[in-house]
């Protein structure tokens, strides 16, 4: 089969299209027969090996130990192992990657049986594999980190890329009161996902307006944690799940502290993917609750292009492989 592989950390340029055996399925696993992939930021942060931590987690310490990047996947099941239960053969799917040994950007990959589920008929291939890491973390971060209820001020700051284009949509399905931050270009797109209200970072800080929030849902982190506080009601929450390094770093470091002087919880997360979770996007996307927003679509021999496109930002929604 045909992979995407890269053998030492560093820029795009280190991704090559190699030809490599297809992965054998463990007794949890299926393989899939992969029609299209999506790029995330962990994917660039694996390539690069940035920050540092990444390499103390387990994915190598001076060379990638797995060498093929990709989380989301859509395609149909060629395999199963001996304990797998929901899915046989020809089964159209989609969902994650193991996330220790990924592996979405080749033309077969392994995936537990729990990080899978169906993919509705009028689904695209491409349109799935855009879905599953973006909106698993919209879904965690607003549902379960931020406890939103209905009702609830909700702000999304960097509303227009992957994750946020979904946490729009998600927060207003549980009912909430949508204020969408993101630059001139992606205003209209925020509208057209739902947002109630809608702000322009390039024109406003909204930081220094006087509207109040019960949440907000910081992708973007260029603000420091107290201008974030300044704009939030008494019990308000702020999670953070993404943007720079040393932001999220300190966020996750000085939350607790920051949390009991003020009375405002701070925090930070890290999606984890279950079935639950993943079913109750499969029924948002069948529903046509949440649709994912597709900006450019490469082929597999073009997955250094994609990411060299998404470190460069102004991505609005989602960049699509496809296989």
């Amino acid at each position: 089969m045909k992979a995407v592989v890269y053998h030492h950390y560093g820029p795009p340029e280190v991704l090559g299209l190699e030809e490599k055996p297809p992965p054998v399925p463990g007794e949890n696993e299926v393989l899939v027969h992969v029609r299209a992939s999506s790029v995330n930021a962990g994917d660039w942060h694996m390539m690069r090996g940035e920050p540092f931590l990444v390499r103390l987690m387990g994915y190598g310490l001076l060379k990638p130990k797995h060498t093929t990047l990709g989380f989301d996947l859509a395609g149909q099941v060629a395999a199963v192992g001996g304990a797998v239960t929901r899915f046989q053969p020809g089964d159209a799917v989609f969902g994650l990657t193991p996330d220790r040994t990924l592996g979405a950007f080749a033309e077969y990959a392994c995936a537990p049986e729990h990080t899978l589920v169906p993919k509705p008929a009028h689904v695209s291939f491409e349109e799935a594999a855009a879905v599953p890491a973006a909106a698993i973390t919209a879904l965690q971060g607003l549902r379960d980190a931020g406890r939103m209820q209905a009702g609830h001020q909700v702000l999304i700051n960097g509303a227009g890329g992957g994750v946020g284009t979904f946490a729009v949509q998600i927060a207003k399905a549980l009912g909430a009161k949508v204020t969408a931050v993101t630059t001139t270009g992606k205003l209209a797109m925020a509208r057209s996902l739902g947002a109630d209200r809608v702000i322009d970072y390039t024109g406003h800080d909204f930081t220094r307006l006087e509207k109040r929030y019960d949440l907000i849902f910081d992708v973007g982190a260029y603000r420091s944690i107290s201008d974030y506080l300044r704009v939030l009601n008494p019990a308000g929450r702020y999670v953070l799940i993404g943007g720079a390094t040393g932001r999220f770093f300190q966020a996750a470091l000085a939350g607790p502290l920051l949390s009991m002087v003020s009375g405002k919880k701070i925090t930070t997360m890290v999606a984890k993917p279950n079935q639950d979770d993943l079913m109750l996007i499969r029924e948002l996307l069948a529903a046509g609750t949440i649709r994912p927003v597709i900006d450019l679509r490469f082929p597999l021999s073009d997955v250094a292009g994609a990411i060299r496109q998404l470190e460069g930002g102004h991505v609005s929604g989602k960049l699509v492989i496809t296989v």
